[in-house]
């Protein structure tokens, strides 16, 4: 797959994307007070001579379940409400990593989607051989674009993460949602072992979860033995850990991956040792850390925010405790918590087809569209109108209160060319370390092949 992408290495210098504070500037839309008005904005505009009328839109998205339906809803709302007769054709391509795949052979030819799911990093690697649309020019229209008090409605820094300087400030997606890494826990179980706070410090942390091996949960079901802690080989739970402990697993003055970090290594040290004290163990089954947190056999786990709700359910259905979310045990004085999500990006096609798949980018991310997704999808609204409007949600959802308001420590993963590469390696990694590999040496190790993923892109 790597062999068919350019190797553009003069590139990753600039590749730091800006995360906070940035926004795209844009051309204010004129107001059509009379016709001579609106003739000035069509002279304005790149877009205005296009037609998107009746064209068909290909969109690839990882969505299942609730969310998929609730996005088939959207769709098929802009489908019959568009008056240029779009059609939206939304599919499920699997999940994020079999949609890379799909796009690493697609990307520049006439069968890649109009619209596609995309990190940032996986945004910067389809435009390595430039098969992706810069939006700025849609997104600034004075015809078809957004005005600039609807631009200052997104929130900025997820405005502005999809703004890429080293491909000349070109914006390669558009955000329609976000979540964070979070440290779910039993509050019930806890104050069983006399506490009355989630851990603040890796010490903490460590006490609570191999108490809980002893001293079990009173309203546990099922036969499973209680455990502190299970760990996901994920690559974003590395990062996440890596942040908490003061440290980064990228270093953007030089351009160079850095999981051999003093806070990383202090980091799987504690899981490692977590696990040689046989107080966590490896997830074994898909989902296997929520279904044991929810039979309260778990008293923590490391997961998106995004799954608040299916924890919900799992925990009425099962053990019934009172639980909630929190940040990740720490060494720095406030929390720096791991924001993600993916954007939808656009592959190139025809003005028109383009046109018509901005419109409803639009439609998906306009405040009608971001209320319903925020409440079906439980992502964090990108609009700040639409979080205004959340306060009864949040009162019926305190631990999505508790997330969203977490929100300005956020950081993010490297969004650079071939991380999904280095991602698959990091899991390997976490494997071996939860093994009983030498953590110093294996991180040291890691970063040398990351690096040499990130030269080969």
């Amino acid at each position: 797959m790597k062999a068919r992408l350019l190797t553009w290495s003069a590139l990753l210098l600039c590749l730091l994307v800006v995360l906070a504070g940035c926004a795209v500037t844009g051309v204010p839309a004129a107001p059509a007070a009379s016709e001579e008005m609106s003739e000035d904005m069509d002279d304005m505009s790149m877009w205005a001579d296009v037609d998107p009328s009746g064209q068909t839109v290909t969109f690839w998205y990882q969505h299942s379940g609730s969310r998929e339906e609730a996005l088939q809803e959207i769709i098929a709302h802009f489908n019959d409400t568009n008056e240029y007769g779009i059609t939206v054709e939304g599919s499920n391509q699997g999940g994020y990593g079999d949609i890379f795949s799909k796009m690493l052979n697609v990307v520049g030819t006439e069968d890649v989607p109009n619209l596609v799911v995309a990190y940032q990093n996986q945004a910067a690697t389809y435009q390595l051989g430039d098969g992706l649309v810069d939006m700025n020019s849609l997104v600034s229209d004075p015809k078809w674009g957004l005005p600039e008090e609807e631009q200052a409605d997104f929130f900025p820094g997820f405005y502005g993460a999809d703004i890429f300087p080293s491909f000349g400030n070109a914006r390669l997606g558009f955000p329609p949602n976000r979540s964070m890494e979070v440290l779910y826990f039993n509050m019930d179980w806890l104050a069983e072992l006399g506490y009355d706070a989630p851990p603040a410090t890796p010490e903490e942390f460590v006490e609570m979860a191999c108490r809980a091996v002893d001293e079990g949960f009173s309203g546990a079901v099922g036969d499973e033995s209680s455990l502190g802690y299970q760990f996901g080989f994920d690559a974003s739970t590395i990062a996440s850990l890596t942040f908490a402990f003061g440290g980064n697993i990228f270093d953007y003055e030089s351009v160079a991956y850095t999981y051999d970090d003093p806070a990383t290594i202090e980091a799987m040290n504690m899981i490692q040792g977590l696990f040689n004290d046989g107080c966590a163990s490896t997830i074994t089954e898909r989902f296997g850390d929520q279904i044991s947190f929810a039979n309260g056999k778990l008293l923590f786990f490391i997961d998106s925010s995004s799954g608040l709700p299916y924890v919900a359910a799992g925990v009425n259905d099962g053990a019934a405790f009172d639980w909630s979310v929190a940040p990740l045990p720490r060494r720095t004085e406030d929390p720096v918590m791991n924001v993600y999500g993916a954007s939808v990006s656009m592959g190139r096609s025809t003005p028109e087809r383009e046109l018509a798949t901005w419109l409803f980018i639009k439609y998906y991310t306009s405040p009608e569209s971001q209320a319903k997704w925020a409440r079906a999808s439980n992502y964090f609204p990108v609009r700040q109108s639409v979080a205004d409007g959340l306060t009864e949600y949040f009162e019926q959802n305190p631990a999505y209160k508790t997330a969203f308001e977490l929100l300005p420590y956020g950081t993010t993963e490297p969004p650079v060319p071939g991380y999904d590469f280095v991602r698959d390696r990091v899991q390997e990694v976490m494997a071996a370390i939860a093994d009983g590999a030498d953590v110093e040496s294996t991180l040291t190790e890691l970063t040398a092949e990351a690096n040499e993923i990130l030269a080969d892109q």
